[in-house]
């Protein structure tokens, strides 16, 4: 059963086209990857999704609901949620009240739901009341994903979760999004690591001018010399 449905989406910045009648779709439960050079068209998707960018011309569709050009506010409460490139946690808010805030939409904080934060991140418990903007760089991607958890999202977008992180640190991300998935979350994966997002991806699609060129599961494309050569620095001859 499809979750997410997009149909001949534009997206233009003034004269500039963006994405340029794209089409694909998620399946609930699945990993989706998008991968692609910067000013592909990731962030561009992601962003048109979840509300931020609104569309030219195209269709989204949310479980059998359109759901373009709608508010990014509006989204969350259908089980939309977003964690943007960059993390933008609170930086002058604890650990815990960073938490809280992803609980907005709900009139009380669910305290069960914090509580499975802090078993998937453990090093957020430990700091529960630092200020996120005194985290390292990782941490601040844990509470990223975490506030996104606390609106009980149904698909979750991740824009460059890796992104600045150490390769440790990236494999517990990865770990932890397998984690998430496995408990029912369908997972829109923008990645430049193109290897760790392949690995654990179900299906993917490459994103290239604002076009998809290629689309497969995440094991065809790991083993297509196209995607070794240009993303994997892999040589083929």
């Amino acid at each position: 059963m499809k979750a997410l449905a997009v149909a001949g989406l534009d997206v233009r910045y003034g004269t500039i086209p963006a994405l340029k009648s794209i089409s694909f779709h998620v399946n609930e439960g699945e990993i989706v990857a998008f991968l692609g050079a910067n000013g592909a068209g990731k962030t561009t998707t992601q962003q048109t999704i979840s509300g931020l960018v609104r569309p030219t011309s195209g269709t989204i569709t949310y479980r059998g609901k359109p759901i373009s050009g709608r508010p990014a506010h509006e989204l969350i409460s259908e089980g939309i949620c977003h964690v943007p490139e960059g993390r933008h946690v609170f930086p002058r808010m604890s650990v815990l009240e960073n938490l809280q805030m992803g609980a907005y939409r709900f009139r009380l904080v669910d305290t069960a739901a914090i509580e499975h934060v802090f078993e998937l991140f453990p090093r957020l418990a430990e700091r529960k009341h630092q200020l996120a903007g005194t985290l390292s760089g990782g941490e601040q991607q844990m509470l990223a994903i975490g506030r996104a958890l606390m609106g009980r999202p149904s698909l979750l977008l991740l824009d460059e979760p890796s992104m600045g992180l150490a390769p440790l640190v990236v494999q517990d991300i990865f770990s932890i999004i397998e984690q998430i998935n496995a408990e029912g979350v369908t997972v829109l994966l923008v990645e430049q690591n193109a290897a760790q997002a392949l690995s654990i991806a179900d299906r993917a699609y490459v994103l290239e001018n604002g076009c998809i060129a290629l689309e497969g599961t995440g094991r065809e494309l790991l083993a297509d010399s196209r995607i070794r050569e240009v993303y994997l620095g892999e040589s083929v001859c």
